[in-house]
């Protein structure tokens, strides 16, 4: 009898990743052919403000003059159309497939929110109907050619992460989001072997929320804590994206679907964004 040997290796069981390739995943492939940089944005925890980092390094890049596409792949929340002020908006049918929404900036968004009835609509599926949606936002999906496409995952290790990886297996790589709690470090650790195990880049770590400028008196106050995504990336010899402060207009600007990053461009918040961006774009270019 053979031994197995999954558990003590620590990788991840084969019978638990999508199967062998399928003419899905040949459509994917088609598809993402004309999408020259795919990045995860991932967190080991909610709370962390992931999907705010991933709305607002879209609108970056396409602020740059990027072509860019966001796919809001938290199939149960997604939050990404209220970020981009689409909410109530629907995708529609066309002769190349599902075209995506138009956003600001022309960024291209698609979202399980634009196919339900109302916003208030839960989604209540077990895995394999999540991946098959994910499945068909890549393959059905007019995503046309884009300089970038940002996903946006649910916080975690579940199916959607291994769907997305499973199904795009060049990925340019993934991002990972954490405060400076140890809680959320000790997820984001997590996140972090987890992806290595699917052999997928690890572009960088950030460290939201980082500290509290006061617009009154300019002092920095640690709410979470200070620097503990720092020595977790150099724990775990990952690349350090860097710091953002917190700064309570990010969420009234988030809930008013308006990203941060062109709202309050001149922000401490907003400038500190901007170093992560252009440190994450010569990290792209390494890789070439």
């Amino acid at each position: 009898m053979s031994k197995d040997t999954s558990k003590s290796s620590g990788k991840i069981p084969k019978d638990l990743l999508v199967g062998a390739k399928t003419s899905a995943e040949q459509e994917i492939a088609e598809k993402m052919r004309h999408v020259k940089h795919k990045i995860v944005i991932l967190s080991g925890k909610g709370g962390v403000g992931k999907t705010t980092i991933a709305v607002n390094l879209a609108t970056a890049l396409a602020w740059k003059g990027q072509v860019v596409g966001i796919l809001d792949a938290d199939i149960h929340g997604p939050d990404v159309p209220k970020m981009l002020g689409l909410e109530g908006t629907r995708m529609v049918g066309g002769d190349k497939g599902l075209e995506p929404v138009i956003g600001p900036l022309n960024i291209l968004s698609v979202s399980m929110e634009f196919l339900l009835q109302s916003a208030d609509t839960p989604v209540i599926w077990r895995g394999p109907l999540k991946m098959r949606v994910i499945s068909e936002f890549l393959s059905k999906v007019n995503w046309g050619n884009l300089d970038y496409l940002i996903i946006d995952l649910p916080p975690g290790t579940g199916d959607e992460s291994l769907s997305i990886m499973q199904l795009l297996p060049d990925l340019n790589g993934v991002i990972i989001v954490t405060t400076p709690q140890e809680v959320a470090l000790l997820d984001s650790r997590k996140a972090a072997i987890m992806v290595r195990q699917m052999n997928i880049p690890i572009l960088g770590l950030i460290e939201n929320m980082s500290g509290f400028h006061c617009p009154h008196c300019g002092k920095i106050t640690n709410l979470f804590g200070k620097g503990g995504g720092k020595n977790a990336a150099k724990e775990l010899n990952l690349f350090f994206l860097g710091d953002l402060p917190f700064d309570p207009r990010v969420m009234i600007l988030s809930d008013e679907g308006k990203p941060f990053i062109v709202t309050e461009a001149k922000s401490p918040v907003a400038q500190a964004f901007q170093h992560v961006v252009d440190r994450l774009l010569e990290r792209l270019k390494g890789q070439h």
